[in-house]
């Protein structure tokens, strides 16, 4: 195996491991002390999506902007701490086998979950974290822990989150911070115990804007990741280690609610990197990560805009990783549920055109399809089912150059249907024509997937 250098250069040349290209679906959790007021504005009541995000909220009350300061002041009173959440996280009702099983059924190949966010509280029993950690106080319980051995036990890839940035850790105070220190001294340290500990898949970091990575000594801990620690030869990272790496470096890139929000990048050129490497879109079924006790129905995806989602990223080549925000007690809400079940049921039926496939360049769909190929075959995904014959150009470029050669046809069918889908060639293009079914026969809701096949003759 490669020994990896202290540089990007170095560090991007690392192959991803080929699992998380495969997976396509995870499942993002932010879960923690934010989730006891659980509370953030609706998005359209503020200027940008971070300022609807609920695991913010310690910061925006310290801040006292008004929708959360007034929030806090009317319910809590404004002696109340951000701290003395602590002590009435409970997390009653957790009960993570449940939530591995959740996940598993939306199709989800792996877990990520936060283990310590901004606020520095840490979800599991760190030497580093002493008395702000879910043992010590709160749950009194090894989040991370149990919840990872779920995840094991129900076949989902353990993922981690951590934030470098920490909001009130004393050599981090605004106008006196000390970020190298802070980070050989405190961040190093303690992600390596993550990791030491736990034996990620996939470690998304963050909240690393203000920095460069210079000062983070992030390509340190990078190239002890990929070079000696116990998880070096699985492990996958984000883009996400300074201000000058989103976008850029990492073993992906990111795009959090459509938006890569680099400060190193104009965004549409960071978005343009979207489509050269890998990457992963992240978001929420609602507009908040943080449990949102504020939002509304009209605030979540619906079950038509989630699989569309995951249908319109897998198809440029992308991982979706879904946000779920669990109550404070660790119940997970009916309509996330039942959102998940809805995907689910969706993946039941169309997963074999999701998971390892890759883009389809070069093909000319009509309005509303999109593709994925795997091997040989194209899958198209149709958004509306079509009443009449529609064309596909540019196949042969997709499948085999031999295809359009005498000898060899395309056999076209519709994924959880057994009814003939027809297919013909004119000009050099790929005519196709849908079986009419009934409500009660069509396979799925919502987007439907056609598989072109070559069968060989002889």
């Amino acid at each position: 195996m490669a020994d990896y250098e202290k540089s990007w250069e170095s560090v991007d040349s690392r192959p991803l491991p080929d699992w998380y290209d495969d997976a396509k679906l995870g499942i993002f959790v932010h879960w923690g002390l934010y989730s006891v007021p659980g509370y953030a504005p609706k998005r359209k009541e503020v200027e940008s999506t971070g300022l609807a995000y609920s695991e913010w909220y310690g910061w925006q009350v310290a801040q006292k902007y008004p929708p959360y300061y007034d929030f806090h002041e009317r319910i809590y009173g404004e002696k109340f701490r951000y701290e003395d959440f602590a002590g009435q996280w409970k997390a009653e009702m957790f009960k993570p086998e449940k939530w591995a099983q959740i996940f598993r059924r939306a199709g989800a190949k792996y877990l990520v979950l936060v283990s310590k966010h901004h606020d520095g509280f840490c979800l599991w029993p760190s030497y580093y974290s002493w008395n702000w950690n879910s043992v010590d106080i709160g749950p009194h319980r090894d989040i991370v822990g149990e919840l990872l051995e779920a995840a094991d036990r129900n076949g989902l890839r353990r993922g981690l989150y951590y934030s470098l940035m920490e909001w009130f850790h004393p050599l981090m105070r605004p106008g006196r911070e000390e970020v190298a220190r802070y980070a050989l001294e405190k961040m190093i340290p303690q992600m390596q115990e993550l990791v030491e500990t736990y034996h990620p898949s996939l470690l998304f970091t963050d909240g690393e804007w203000d920095y460069g990575s210079e000062q983070w000594h992030s390509l340190d801990f990078i190239t002890w990741l990929y070079n000696q620690s116990p998880v070096r030869e699985e492990i996958v990272i984000n883009d996400r280690w300074g201000r000058d790496t989103r976008g850029l470096h990492g073993g992906y890139l990111s795009s959090e609610y459509g938006e890569v929000n680099s400060p190193a990048l104009e965004e549409q050129e960071a978005r343009r990197n979207l489509g050269r490497r890998k990457w992963e879109e992240i978001r929420s079924i609602g507009a908040s990560f943080g449990y949102n006790r504020n939002e509304d129905i009209e605030d979540y995806l619906t079950e038509s805009g989630l699989i569309r989602l995951l249908v319109d990223t897998v198809s440029k080549g992308g991982n979706l990783c879904l946000n779920v925000g669990p109550c404070a007690d660790g119940t997970i809400a009916p309509l996330i549920q039942e959102r998940l079940s809805q995907l689910g049921e969706w993946m039941d039926v169309n997963g074999e055109a999701v998971y390892g496939s890759a883009a389809a360049p070069g093909l000319v769909l009509p309005e509303g399809f999109r593709a994925t190929r795997k091997g040989g075959d194209v899958y198209l995904f149709c958004s509306r089912y079509p009443t009449s014959e529609f064309p596909v150009e540019g196949i042969g470029k997709n499948v085999r150059a031999s295809l359009l050669g005498s000898g060899e046809n395309v056999r076209a069918s519709l994924l959880g249907s057994t009814a003939p889908v027809m297919s013909r060639w004119e000009g050099g293009r790929l005519l196709l024509k849908l079986p009419k079914l009934t409500v009660d026969e069509m396979p799925c809701r919502h987007v439907y997937t056609i598989k072109l096949t070559v069968d060989h003759a002889g």
